[in-house]
């Protein structure tokens, strides 16, 4: 959604408002069309309204005064229990369409039975969604912001123009971000010798005893990206291009956490090692890990080079549109696409 805001009068707070605004509506919009459990795309609408709304007040937060009952734990408490119903809702199909008509039929046996019990799992979810949604902290939560939308109130910053602050809100971001440990998981590998080369094992070994700082590396790209895409049209288009590339990285990573997760699941439904269980789907599940793998071991070594990384931190130093003064509008881009 494009809003159209004079630059001179986007303060801090007035671009707060229309982000804050434009979220909240959407993530509860879609609410009656989730509780009538018709079609996933309303649920999956709906967390990632309530993800985006989160940002936003990550990004904002110095410049709000909110009510009590509008704030960040109570929308990760309702995130959380989407969350649990999408999950299902993504992990069945997949199963479903990309690996079981490729099993051989004693494994397709054992992972119909792993679909019964995904259903059950659903629907115990779910029931736990409804109660959420009709109890009085989320009706509460609803009419704090609501208020709040109608009557805003900020703190003694959020008078500063948007373009005055803007490299204060994103340098930390971007600082947060570089130093992460997960840049440096298996960063030796990749030296003196190519991705073709690897040795399997020693990866999947890797990816065992790492992944939760890649987990953690995804989660802080996402929160980067969900926050850089905010100011899009305040820089040039190596900005933009730069946030997309914050979203394909997410992408990879959070490919790599999905099998790992998958593969934990199915050996703890089966109550066997994944190998012994599903020795097909285990094949094809760490064959496509080595593969990504291979996709992240450029991106990892351009991000820790030290003349990409001096050229990010420049890049949010520097918005296209630097004179506070000036009457023209801008095209201000709430950003509201991504992986969910």
């Amino acid at each position: 959604m494009k809003i159209q805001t004079p630059v001179r009068a986007a303060t801090l707070g007035e671009y707060a408002h229309q982000a804050i605004q434009q979220h909240f509506k959407k993530s509860v919009k879609p609410e009656a069309a989730v509780l009538q459990d018709s079609e996933p795309e309303h649920l999956h609408q709906m967390r990632v309204g309530m993800r985006r709304l989160r940002t936003a007040l990550q990004v904002f937060g110095p410049a709000l005064d909110l009510p009590k009952a509008a704030n960040i734990p109570q929308i990760s408490k309702i995130a959380k229990k989407l969350g649990a119903v999408r999950d299902l809702d993504v992990l069945q199909p997949e199963l479903k369409n990309r690996y079981y008509p490729s099993l051989k039929k004693a494994e397709q046996k054992e992972l119909d039975a792993v679909f019964r019990k995904l259903q059950k799992q659903r629907s115990h979810h779910f029931a736990e969604l409804e109660k959420t949604l009709h109890r009085g902290h989320y009706q509460k939560f609803k009419k704090a912001f609501s208020r709040w939308v109608k009557h805003p109130e900020y703190q003694a910053i959020a008078e500063q123009p948007i373009l005055k602050v803007l490299p204060d809100l994103l340098l930390p971001l971007i600082s947060q971000l570089l130093l992460h440990p997960g840049w440096l998981v298996g960063a030796n590998l990749a030296q003196n010798q190519s991705s073709s080369k690897l040795d399997t094992k020693v990866i999947q070994a890797l990816l065992a005893d790492q992944e939760t700082q890649l987990h953690d590396l995804r989660k802080q790209l996402k929160r980067v990206r969900y926050q850089t895409e905010f100011f899009t049209d305040f820089y040039d288009p190596a900005y933009a291009a730069q946030v997309e590339d914050f979203k394909n990285i997410q992408e990879v990573l959070g490919q790599i956490q999905d099998y790992s997760v998958l593969s934990e699941f199915l050996s703890a439904e089966l109550e066997s090692d994944l190998a012994t269980a599903l020795p097909t789907l285990d094949e094809q599940i760490q064959q496509r890990k080595l593969q990504l793998w291979q996709s992240w071991q450029p991106i990892q070594q351009r991000y820790l080079a030290p003349e990409f990384r001096n050229t990010l931190r420049l890049q949010v130093m520097c918005p296209v549109v630097s004179d506070l003064s000036s009457t023209s509008e801008v095209v201000v881009t709430v950003g509201t696409n991504g992986r969910g």
